[in-house]
């Protein structure tokens, strides 16, 4: 940029000050500039531009429309209005688990129902009602529902137990939980850790022998409530929408605050970015209580009018012949999901559908151009972003293995950067001035995003704990004086622009699609051990997604009995959240605030020929951990043995 300033500079000289002829002003600057090194900036200028052009253009129509929807005061509830307005009978959801086709105008009659029941029975603007169930239509009607009289949805995870249920209600001070029937055990086993104030609803198959007492059935009573457009509160479009629980450090997961301006930034910045279009048919098998599957995949349905097929849960084997059942255009995916359909044998309806994209994030770059010609998707919409980050990326062009970009021409319009940490403390490293150091491409660094909290493109809502929020932001990033977000993640630039996820920091890592919490499963395998210290982290297994998790328990009088383990961490651990490795040694390294070293046991990882400690896998099968071998490990580093 410096050089570029100069020759404007240079130009303005020559011509201006010295009057030489445009004939030898231009030659003379192209020449110098060129000679300079410019060739680096024209060669990045002419590879991105039209990339960059598109990326501003969609942030400009994002920004137009989110300033036009905070001025009108505008909620997501009055934007989907406007959409059911346009065409009330097209297909809005689609369930697959039952073919239950809803049109626009029954999905807003049912949420009219939930809201005009809800306020008649006192909930008002404010109250919080938590959502704790498996995917179907009636779960976007519910949490739509709330939030058309400014009741805030919990969407909390249907693999949560025990404790981490129980936490999920009382963060979120909710004064009601409507639950699935297929969890009505999950809610018995927590019912007598809820407030007494706390009101019980179950939708779906009802047996009144088998819920918790004094819990109503919802259903019913939706049947006879009104189905009139309720009258609206006074809500803003930064006022809160929902909440979407988030793994983290505290130990418990974090309830992530979205407000009605992120849901609507989230799901049009990835419509327009990847050009959608109001006639594609979405495939959502993604968690609703993810903000992938209810923000950028029904999103897409409640702003911008297109069909979604929602899946109760991802089916490898029935993937495609669902897609070319529905005549869906676009699939999501998360990187997992499409290792799991690769691992399929190969069926005829995968060259039997219309599929023209691929939506999602987490795909490995190892099988990228392998799942495009075995699927024949010819687009690969991966994006990067969490729920309540303000630093989100989109690979709109299609670039094989990339999370997104940023401009190299114009930096400064996108307000994100790469800064340098250090890679074992994960610390921010800062210049002699207590800036961050941006880093140049090829190095890797932590993506942070300024906060610019009048600005709803900009802002960071954080979560409902505020101390967990004051650990995501840092001040002095770009500049003295400023504040950022911080992304907790790695990742690379290229010479282009291109950003390249690397790897994710802190005491959380990702497996089978979701994000564990190290803190949380220490504490509960600590108290399986009868309080025994463990360290979980996350270790990386050759052609699997993400990290498996690996347990290093202490046990310094071989006392450490593995016979119940697994069957007990059955009862209170989701499966993604169970040690597939377990390392047991006489004692772990802890710090002098008593924090557990993990960097080592990471490096050292799983390998029998390098620890002597015992070393255990985890045989699913079976439901039981068995002596991790050369056997077994050799079997593991080839593929030849699936986690």
């Amino acid at each position: 940029m410096f050089r570029l300033a100069f020759c404007v500079l240079l130009l303005f000289v020559l011509r201006l000050l010295l009057h030489l002829p445009w004939l030898q002003v231009i030659p003379a600057i192209l020449i110098f500039y060129l000679g300079s090194g410019g060739w680096k900036f024209m060669k990045v200028f002419m590879k991105t531009i039209g990339r960059d052009l598109h990326g501003a253009k969609v942030l400009i129509t994002v920004k137009l429309n989110v300033r036009r929807h905070f001025q009108e005061q505008n909620t997501i509830p009055k934007i989907f209005s406007k959409v059911v307005q346009k065409h009330p009978n097209k297909a809005a959801v689609i369930f697959d688990g039952t073919d239950e086709h809803w049109t626009f105008q029954q999905l807003d009659e049912y949420s009219n129902a939930v809201a005009n029941y809800l306020y008649g029975e006192g909930f008002r603007s404010g109250d919080v009602v938590a959502v704790f169930m498996e995917n179907r239509n009636e779960y976007v009607g519910l949490w739509l529902g709330m939030a058309k009289i400014g009741v805030e949805a919990a969407l909390i995870n249907f693999n949560l137990r025990m404790d981490a249920l129980a936490y999920c209600v009382s963060i979120s001070n909710s004064k009601a939980v409507v639950f699935g029937s297929e969890l009505t055990e999950a809610v018995k086993e927590v019912y007598s850790q809820m407030r007494k104030s706390v009101r019980l609803f179950c939708t779906g198959k009802w047996n009144p022998d088998a819920v918790p007492p004094a819990t109503e059935h919802l259903d019913p009573l939706l049947q006879r409530a009104p189905k009139h457009e309720p009258s609206q509160p006074q809500r803003g479009f930064t006022d809160r929408l929902f909440y979407i629980y988030t793994s983290g450090t505290t130990g418990m997961p974090k309830a992530a605050i979205v407000v009605h301006s992120r849901f609507y930034r989230m799901a049009a910045l990835v419509f327009y970015g990847f050009r959608m279009r109001a006639d594609d048919i979405i495939y959502d098998c993604l968690p609703l209580y993810h903000s992938a599957g209810n923000i950028v995949g029904m999103g897409q349905c409640l702003l911008h009018g297109v069909t979604v097929v929602i899946k109760r849960k991802f089916s490898a084997s029935r993937f495609w012949d669902d897609c070319a059942k529905y005549r869906c255009t676009i699939v999501q995916y998360i990187g997992e999901t499409c290792r799991y359909l690769l691992n399929q044998p190969v069926r005829p309806a995968e060259h039997q559908h219309c599929v023209r994209m691929a939506l999602g994030n987490g795909l490995r770059p190892s099988i990228w151009e392998d799942f495009m010609s075995r699927f024949n998707i010819p687009q690969i919409a991966e994006f990067y972003g969490a729920t309540e980050c303000n630093c989100s990326l989109g690979n709109f062009d299609n670039k094989v293995g990339a999370c997104g970009f940023n401009s190299r021409i114009l930096p400064f319009v996108y307000p994100i950067r790469l800064v340098k940490v250090d890679e074992d403390t994960m610390e921010l490293i800062r210049g002699s001035d207590g800036v961050c150091i941006p880093c140049k491409p090829g190095e890797p660094g932590q993506l942070v995003g300024r906060i610019i909290q009048n600005d709803p493109l900009r802002r960071f809502d954080g979560y409902i704990n505020e101390s967990a929020t004051n650990k995501k932001i840092a001040k002095d990033v770009f500049k003295k004086g400023d504040l950022a977000y911080l992304s907790g993640d790695v990742l690379v630039m290229d010479d282009f622009g291109y950003m390249y996820f690397k790897d994710r920091t802190g005491d959380t890592f990702r497996w089978k699609g979701e994000n564990v919490s190290t803190t949380e499963v220490e504490g509960t395998l600590s108290r399986i051990l009868d309080m025994t210290d463990v360290v979980v982290y996350g270790v990386d297994v050759p052609g699997a997604e993400g990290k498996a998790g690996m347990a290093a328990i202490a046990d310094p009088n071989n006392t450490v009995d593995l016979s119940t383990f697994y069957e007990k961490q059955e009862k209170c651990l989701p499966p993604y959240a169970r040690p597939v490795f377990l390392r047991i040694l006489p004692e772990v390294d802890k710090t002098g605030t008593y924090k557990f070293q993990k960097t080592e046991l990471r490096k050292e990882g799983f390998n029998p020929n390098v620890i002597k400690d015992r070393l255990y896998f985890l045989d699913s099968n079976n439901r039981r951990y068995i002596s991790l071998n050369e056997e077994i490990f050799q079997g593991i580093q080839s593929g030849k043995l699936k986690l």
